[in-house]
C-alpha cells in the first residue's frame, strides 16, 4: 500500500497548505480521504435543448457558444455580477454568474458549452443562472457535484482526484477477497473509485457505487457487531426479579400505557440477567419516556446500585433532575445533578460524594464521564438524546464501574431500517402510545404575507395568559437573508410583539444564561421565547401552547415535529404555525406531510425518502458514523447482504487480525474513533 496515499493532501501537485487546510473543512485530510469524497449527485449533460425548448423557470441543459463577455460589474458590497451573451445557432441567451469571477473568466468566446442551470425570461430576454459547465468535447458528459467549500471548486477536486488516482493506481490495494467480491456482486475497489469520480456509463457509476456503499456497510456492521458481542462478554450486577416496583408505578401522577408498562418490564427484564443490557428506548415527543427511566432508576436503587442519566444539553440535564427528584426522592433515593457549569469547590464535592455511593442517580451532562468521576458501584447508564452522542460517548460512560447495564433513549422516531442500522449493537423498545390527555397539535402551514395574521392569532393567545415560542435559523444575520434570531427579536418587541414580555435563547449564551432565561420562561414571567432550535430538546412549559416557526423550509420534517413537542404539554389546546414563502413543490408537499399528521413515525417516514439519509438528523451528531455513499432508504437488501458478510468474516476471524483482514481491521477502528477491537 503506497504510503503517499495515507499523508496529507499537500503532498499533491498544486495543492499547498492554504488548500490543504480548505480541504480539512470538507472532512478531507489524506489523498486517500480526498479519493474517498463522494460525489453527492450527477449532472447528465447528454440531455441537453435547443433555447426555444427550454421550460421557463427550471433548471435545463444546453449547448452554448459564447458570442460576447462583459466586465464583471460590482453592484455592491459582496455581490458582483458578471454576464455574456451565448447562442444555440438559432437564439440567443444571456449568461448570469453571481459572485463566482473564478469561473466566468474559464469562459472563452467563441467556444461551445454544455450549461446547466435555471433558466427565466424577463423584460430583457431569456437567461440561465449561475450554470454549471463543460467544454463541448469533454470526455464525460456524466459530471460529478460535490461537496465544496469556499475556495474550492468541482474543477479543482476532479483535477486533484486525478492525481490521487494515479497515485494509488501504481501501488493498488483491495479489502475484500476475490470469492466475497463475487458471492455479493461487488467491483474490485480499484475500478470502482476509477467509476465513482469518471465514468460516462450510467450503469458503471451505480455498480462503483454499489461496491463503495457496500464496504460503508460492512465496516459498520463489522464495528457494531464487534461492540455487541464484546458487551455480551462482560458480567453485569445482575438485579433481584422480584422486586417489588408497585409502589412506586402507583405513586406516578399518571397511569401507564401499555406501551411504557412494556418498555419497564422489557428493561426490568434485561436488568436481571448477568449479562449487560444494551437497549433502546424510542418514543415520540411527550411520550413519556422520562417516566420509564425513571422506574428503572429506581428498580436499581432498590438493588442497592447506582444509576447515571446523560443528557446533551443542561436544560435538558436540569429538567431530568428535577423530575427525577420528584418522583424517586419519596422513596428515599437521593438524585444529583453533574454538570460542567457547576465552580470546582461543588463539583470536587459531589464527585466525592458520587465516590462513596451518597447518591443513587446521578444525572448530568457529558461532564459525568469525565475520567475524573469515579461511581460506587454503577450499575445502570441511560443517554437521553441519544442520536446527539457518538457511539464513542456511549462506550464512554458505560465503561465507567466496570460493565453496567445501558439504556439509551430518543424522541427523533426512527424508521425500523435506519433504527437497525444506527443502533445496530442495542435491542429496541418502542413507546407509540401517547399518554391520556395530550392532545393533537395543531399545524398550520402559511406565507409571509399573512404573518400579521397569525401574530394576532399569538397575541389572542398571550392575551388569554397562556406564552409562546417564535423559532428562527439563525443566530446573526448572513448573506443568505435568513431569519435571524438576534435581529428578529429586535424588530418583534417594536412590532408584532409590543408590549410583551419578550426574551431571546440561543446555543451562544452560557448555561447560567440559558438556565435562568428558561426559569423565567417556565415560572411565566417571559410571555414570548425567540429561539433557534436549542428548544428542540428539554423544554417542558405546559402553559407554552403556540410555536411560530420561521423559513420552515429549513428544517427537516423530524425536526420540525420535535419542536412543535415543546407545546401541547398541558390541558390547553395547542398550535403551530410554520412560516414559509418557498413555493416549490417539494416544500409544499413537506408542509403538507408535517400539517397533516402528528405520527412522529410517519413524518420520520416521510422525511427520509424526502431529504435522504444525510440530511435526515440535520446538523446533529447521531451516533452513526457518516455515510459518505450509502443510501440507507434504498440499500435495505445490500444492507442485509453487509451483515451476513460481516458475520461470516468475524466468525473466521472474531478480532480481524488475520493479515487478509488488516485493512478492514484499520477502517473500522478509524469509523468508530476508537479501538472497539482491544
Amino acid at each position: 500500500m503506497s504510503e503517499l496515499l495515507f499523508c496529507g493532501t499537500e503532498v499533491l501537485k498544486g495543492v499547498g497548505q492554504s488548500k490543504a487546510e480548505k480541504y480539512k473543512k470538507l472532512g478531507i485530510t489524506s489523498v486517500y480521504g480526498l479519493i474517498c469524497h463522494f460525489p453527492k449527485s450527477y449532472l447528465d449533460f447528454h440531455c441537453n435543448v435547443p433555447i426555444r425548448q427550454a421550460v421557463m423557470n427550471e433548471y435545463n441543459c444546453l449547448k452554448l457558444k459564447i458570442k460576447s463577455k462583459s466586465k464583471p460589474q460590482s453592484v455592491r458590497s459582496k455581490l458582483v455580477i458578471c454576464k455574456a451573451i451565448a447562442t444555440d445557432g438559432v437564439d440567443d441567451i444571456e449568461i448570469v454568474m453571481y459572485n463566482n469571477v473564478y469561473a466566468f473568466q474559464y469562459l472563452k468566446t467563441g467556444l461551445e458549452y454544455y450549461m446547466y442551470g435555471k433558466v427565466t425570461e424577463n423584460f430583457s430576454g431569456i437567461a440561465i443562472s449561475s450554470p454549471t459547465y463543460i467544454y463541448a468535447n469533454e470526455k464525460f458528459f456524466i459530471q460529478p457535484l460535490y461537496k465544496l467549500t469556499q475556495g474550492i471548486t468541482v474543477n479543482m477536486i476532479r483535477a486533484d482526484i486525478k492525481q490521487a488516482l494515479s497515485i494509488m493506481r501504481n501501488e493498488p490495494f483491495e479489502t475484500l477477497s476475490e470469492d466475497i467480491r463475487n458471492r455479493y456482486n461487488l467491483a474490485p475497489l480499484m475500478w470502482a473509485l476509477e467509476n465513482v469520480h469518471f465514468s460516462d456509463s450510467r450503469s458503471a457509476i451505480e455498480y462503483a457505487r454499489r461496491r463503495l456503499a457496500f464496504d460503508e456497510l460492512l465496516r459498520l456492521e463489522l464495528g457494531l457487531l464487534i461492540m455487541r458481542k464484546r458487551a455480551k462478554s462482560k458480567t453485569a450486577f445482575k438485579m433481584d426479579w422480584r422486586t417489588n416496583m408497585n409502589d412506586f408505578i402507583e405513586s406516578l401522577p399518571f397511569e401507564l400505557t401499555d406501551d411504557q408498562y412494556r418498555a419497564s418490564l422489557e428493561i426490568a427484564r434485561d436488568l436481571c440477567y448477568d449479562v449487560p443490557m444494551n437497549r433502546l428506548l424510542q418514543g415520540d415527543v411527550g411520550s413519556g419516556k422520562t417516566a420509564v427511566a425513571s422506574i428503572a432508576c429506581c428498580f436499581v436503587a432498590k438493588n442497592g446500585i447506582q444509576s447515571a442519566l446523560m443528557a446533551p444539553t443542561e436544560i435538558l440535564a436540569s429538567q431530568h433532575y428535577k423530575t427525577l427528584c420528584g418522583f424517586l426522592e419519596p422513596f428515599g433515593i437521593k438524585v444529583c445533578l453533574l454538570t460542567g457549569s457547576l465552580t470546582p469547590k461543588k463539583k470536587a464535592i459531589l464527585k466525592s460524594e458520587i465516590a462513596n455511593g451518597d447518591y443513587d442517580v446521578i444525572v448530568g451532562t457529558s461532564a459525568i464521564i469525565q475520567k475524573d468521576v469515579e461511581y460506587k458501584s454503577l450499575g445502570l447508564v441511560i443517554t437521553d438524546e441519544q442520536h446527539r452522542f457518538g457511539v464513542a460517548q456511549r462506550s464512554s460512560l458505560a465503561e465507567k464501574g466496570g460493565s453496567p447495564h445501558k439504556l439509551v433513549m430518543s424522541a427523533t422516531p426512527i424508521p425500523r431500517t435506519l433504527a437497525l442500522m444506527i443502533y445496530g449493537d442495542l435491542d429496541i423498545s418502542i413507546i407509540r402510545q401517547l399518554p391520556a390527555g395530550r392532545k393533537p397539535i395543531k399545524t398550520w402551514a402559511v406565507t409571509g404575507r399573512v404573518r400579521d395574521r397569525a401574530f394576532g392569532f399569538v397575541r389572542k393567545q398571550l392575551d388569554e395568559g397562556r406564552q409562546a415560542y417564535v423559532v428562527c435559523p439563525t443566530i446573526e444575520d448572513n448573506e443568505n437573508d435568513w431569519f435571524a434570531v438576534k435581529s428578529y427579536a429586535e424588530n418583534a418587541v417594536k412590532g408584532n410583539l409590543k408590549g410583551y414580555n419578550v426574551a431571546l435563547l440561543h446555543g451562544r449564551m452560557s448555561a447560567n444564561e440559558k438556565e435562568s432565561i428558561m426559569q423565567k420562561f417556565r415560572d411565566g414571567q417571559i410571555d414570548v421565547l425567540i429561539c433557534t432550535t436549542v428548544v428542540e430538546v428539554g423544554v417542558d412549559v405546559p402553559n407554552a401552547v403556540v410555536m411560530v416557526i420561521e423559513n420552515a423550509e429549513r428544517f427537516g420534517l423530524s425536526q420540525i415535529h420535535q419542536l412543535r413537542g415543546r407545546v401541547g404539554r398541558g390541558q390547553f389546546e395547542s398550535y403551530c404555525i410554520l412560516i414559509t414563502d418557498n413555493t416549490s413543490e417539494d416544500c409544499i408537499n413537506r408542509m403538507r406531510i408535517i400539517s397533516s399528521t402528528n405520527d412522529g413515525f410517519e413524518i420520520s417516514e416521510e422525511d427520509l425518502k424526502l431529504r435522504g439519509p444525510g440530511d435526515f438528523f440535520g446538523n446533529a451528531q447521531h451516533g452513526l458514523p457518516p455515510m459518505k455513499i450509502t443510501n440507507l432508504l434504498c440499500n435495505v437488501e445490500l444492507m442485509e447482504s453487509a451483515k451476513q458478510c460481516a458475520e461470516e468474516i468475524l466468525n473466521d476471524d472474531p478480532t480481524l487480525s488475520k493479515p487478509y483482514n488488516s485493512s478492514l481491521r484499520m477502517e473500522v477502528i478509524r469509523l468508530f474513533d476508537k479501538d472497539i477491537i482491544g
